[in-house]
């Protein structure tokens, strides 16, 4: 049983202009994959519709047997604690130390304070700054802030790791880092779909590699290389 399905998925943001066209795939819970792709090829809006902060013209995107076009407001924050999502600009607070940056997102939903420090120190250990807890992300570098981000996402224990650009901002040494991280995450049972211009990190790993080109999906293999 697929635990995401895109049928058919259409999307337009100005009416006739197609910025998904008819998209369909699957995704088996555990999996680690690529989706690449040229600017405006389509790939951010794939995660949008998966998180639900759009909804498609035509086609449904399913996640645990769920059209999720159909879920009730007050079914969202439930729904979004599923899916952890990892952005290339980090989108830490300043203000906060590494700690409290983690705790943040479980502060949102509501989290009692037990859980919250049983929690992120958890996740912390996990992508390797437990010792950084009282850092503030101005004292990071860029491998570390994206952790940070990493293990805020984390924090809910989603079934998902989305990671969009992850390693957009940091170099290919820390970037290495980070992918291993994700492979970590993944060997856990954790679904990670990784949105990337990558080149060199998607031809090293063989994963499976979706490709969206102007709004069609043009390839989708196993193994698959950035320029297949």
């Amino acid at each position: 049983m697929s635990q995401i399905e895109f049928k058919n998925v259409t999307k337009e943001y100005i009416p006739g202009n197609k910025v998904l066209d008819d998209v369909s795939f699957s995704i088996e819970k555990g999996e680690f994959i690529f989706i690449i792709g040229p600017s405006g090829a389509g790939k951010s809006t794939i995660i949008k519709l998966l998180t639900r902060e759009e909804k498609p013209e035509e086609g449904q995107v399913v996640f645990n047997n769920q059209d999720i076009s159909n879920i009730k407001p007050e079914e969202m924050p439930e729904f979004r604690r599923k899916i952890g999502v990892v952005y290339q600009d980090y989108k830490l607070l300043n203000s906060k130390t590494v700690y409290d940056n983690v705790a943040v997102s479980l502060e949102v939903v509501d989290a009692d304070e037990q859980e919250i420090k049983s929690v992120v120190p958890n996740v912390l250990s996990l992508v390797g700054l437990l010792d950084h807890s009282s850092y503030y992300p101005q004292e990071l570098s860029g491998g570390e802030k994206q952790r940070v981000a990493i293990a805020r996402a984390l924090a809910h224990e989603p079934d998902v790791l989305i990671a969009d650009e992850a390693t957009g901002m940091i170099d290919p040494d820390v970037s290495d880092e980070i992918v291993e991280l994700l492979e970590k995450i993944n060997s856990l049972g954790t679904t990670v779909i990784m949105a990337t211009h990558d080149q060199r990190i998607v031809d090293k790993l063989t994963k499976r590699v979706i490709k969206i080109q102007k709004g069609k999906l043009v390839s989708d293999k196993k193994g698959g290389k950035y320029r297949a």
